[in-house]
């Protein structure tokens, strides 16, 4: 089985988000991470498709939300690197890869 791990940063990026939406509309950050969750399901059974973004890391967007989960994935583990939004200080994460 493969673990999924995220990096504090990354985690901390994601609740940030979710209560950014949250605050503007209730119920809106509930929803920017339900979309997430399927998102890593989908990274956890096909490794590879996400599009290759840096040395080692893949990059899969959501569709609902101007995010992307950036992620490093290995035979026996997923590292989320970062949840970012497309339009803001792109490129910010990559020193984290």
């Amino acid at each position: 089985m493969i673990a999924v791990r995220f990096l504090p940063a990354a985690c901390e990026e994601l609740v940030a988000s979710i209560a950014y939406y949250e605050e503007r509309q209730r119920g809106l950050g509930a929803r920017l991470n339900a979309e997430v969750e399927p998102a890593i399901a989908t990274i956890i059974a096909f490794p590879a498709i996400g599009a290759a973004v840096a040395r080692n890391a893949r990059r899969l967007l959501l569709n609902r939300f101007p995010y992307a989960v950036v992620y490093r994935a290995s035979t026996d583990e997923i590292l989320v690197v970062a949840v970012v939004h497309q339009r803001r200080r792109p490129g910010y994460w990559r020193k984290r890869t």
